[in-house]
């Protein structure tokens, strides 16, 4: 049995058609909402002058992360190499430990 899951998104300011989810924070809290792309450039609109002054903080826009691939996409067999080249210790099996995919991280970006 075939089954169809079809999910339609519904303006959260208009209860028109949304097009996307915009997310955002404030105030310490993280917020998404479902806009029409008419709705989500009049709210891009109304933060511009503020957005202007603001600093940006941590990384802004990610890297997509590939299924199975946690962090920035980089594979673990990408860094175990990337770690026995350098000389550091690593397993050949298992998890990486955060301290060698911090230290691939800041090689490689």
């Amino acid at each position: 049995m075939a089954q169809r899951v079809q999910i339609i998104l519904e303006d959260d300011y208009d209860g028109g058609v949304a097009d996307s989810t915009v997310k955002f924070s404030l105030g310490g809290d993280e917020y998404e909402i479902d806009l029409s792309k008419e709705n989500a450039a009049k709210m891009a609109d109304a933060l511009a002058p503020w957005v202007a002054h603001a600093r940006r903080v941590g990384r802004g826009k990610r890297k997509p992360t590939a299924p199975g691939k946690p962090g920035g996409g980089s594979s673990t067999s990408d860094i175990r190499a990337w770690a026995q080249e350098t000389g550091l210790e690593v397993s050949s099996r298992g998890r990486v430990s955060a301290e060698i995919r911090e230290a691939y991280e800041k090689a490689n970006s």
